[in-house]
């Protein structure tokens, strides 16, 4: 089976974060994954390019020490969220005091992290006790 279009958009605003051209980022694919396109990609494979971004020259620091992964991490949990950027930018405004993902310090990021973790844990518990009484 392969990823549904949540990965494939994580997979895009990785190869635009690390400024892949196209025939880098194919061969980078095909090379770790055994495929040309995203599309064709299953489960295992996704995780396999993950890691390798993750893992490789490609995986970058921003100047405040926010790592890579913690901001595919934040923007997947924005986008499990149903957030739009304007909300998410008030959330960090409102209780980091700070207007951009990208400036976020790696101990930030990971609060922001966790506190996002728990938001989505909230509304699907609250989502879930709704079903119960409706139900």
């Amino acid at each position: 089976m392969t990823v549904d279009h949540k990965k494939l958009a994580v997979i895009h605003i990785v190869k635009r974060e690390l400024d892949l051209d196209d025939d880098l980022y194919r061969d980078i694919l095909e090379r770790e994954t055994g495929v040309r396109s995203a599309k064709d990609l299953d489960e295992k494979g996704f995780r396999r390019l993950m890691r390798y971004f993750a893992g490789s020259k490609h995986y970058r620091i921003n100047k405040y020490g926010l790592t890579f992964r913690q901001k595919l991490f934040i923007k997947h949990l924005v986008d499990d969220l149903g957030w739009d950027m304007r909300h998410f930018k008030n959330f960090l405004n409102k209780y980091y005091k700070k207007t951009e993902l990208d400036r976020l310090t790696k101990k930030e990021a990971s609060k922001v992290i966790e506190s996002l973790k728990n938001i989505l844990k909230h509304e699907k518990s609250a989502h879930q006790l709704t079903l119960k009484e409706s139900g």
